[in-house]
């Protein structure tokens, strides 16, 4: 995907994260793998979205080191799509030229691969229309383009479909499996069973703060190793 040196793997080794004097995450420890979609699966509270943000950097463990192979590349080759987006108020093509120009793309190029991105997603034709403006469905697929759009290496995704209709979920669904097949790694949450086995490649399995297995997607969803996961893949109510 790039000459440059990776920034992968990326390796957390014994990761906490504490606030309000409540420990919310404990002795995290996992590779992330280049190249592959990797779910973080769990029930509510376990702590997903918390790891994802303490991975992208917006968040400082308490405990623990991250580790990217190239960190000084690190902080300019991962994006995240939050389950609620955050937008400018700017147009639809307007958001996306701003992270170009954020990350430091040329003036002349930057409209152009703004339009190659939105086209994708079906929103070339809301290119004007006002971000916010935009439905649940629109928005979050202007996240999804505008990240696409900066060709992250690594593309955090934080329940990417918690709101949107089925077309809508297809549709994103498509696009992460075409940005894997471009060569991006994907790590992403879900309440989703179904989207995580069809997108899966490995499986993180958080429940209270702590990671309690990490597998090959097929492995975890035929032999769980825990009685945690056998529970949450049963659909019974883990305490």
């Amino acid at each position: 995907m790039r000459e440059t040196a990776s920034i992968l793997p990326l390796q957390l080794d014994g990761l906490g994260f504490a606030a309000s004097g409540e420990r919310l995450l404990r002795d995290v420890t996992l590779t992330v793998r280049p190249r592959r979609r990797l779910v973080i699966l769990g029930p509510n509270g376990a702590g997903k979205s918390l790891l994802l943000r303490l991975c992208h950097g917006l968040l400082r463990p308490s405990a623990g080191r991250i580790t990217w192979a190239a960190p000084e590349r690190a902080a300019r080759a991962q994006a995240m799509v939050f389950q609620r987006p955050v937008l400018l108020r700017r147009s639809a093509m307007g958001n996306i030229l701003h992270a170009l120009a954020v990350q430091g793309h040329a003036r002349q190029a930057r409209r152009a691969r703004a339009a190659r991105a939105l086209e994708p997603f079906n929103l070339a034709a809301l290119a004007d229309r006002p971000a916010r403006l935009l439905s649940g469905g629109e928005q979050q697929r202007l996240a999804m383009a505008r990240a696409w759009a900066l060709v992250p290496e690594i593309l955090f995704l934080d329940e990417p479909c918690a709101q949107l209709d089925p077309a809508s979920t297809r549709l994103i669904e498509e696009m992460i499996a075409r940005f894997s097949a471009d060569g991006m790694t994907i790590v992403m949450t879900t309440h989703d069973l179904g989207q995580a086995r069809r997108l899966a490649e490995d499986v993180a399995f958080l429940h209270r703060g702590r990671l309690v297995e990490a597998s090959d997607a097929a492995r975890f969803f035929a032999h769980p190793a825990s009685a945690e996961a056998r529970g949450f893949l049963a659909g019974e109510l883990i305490l």
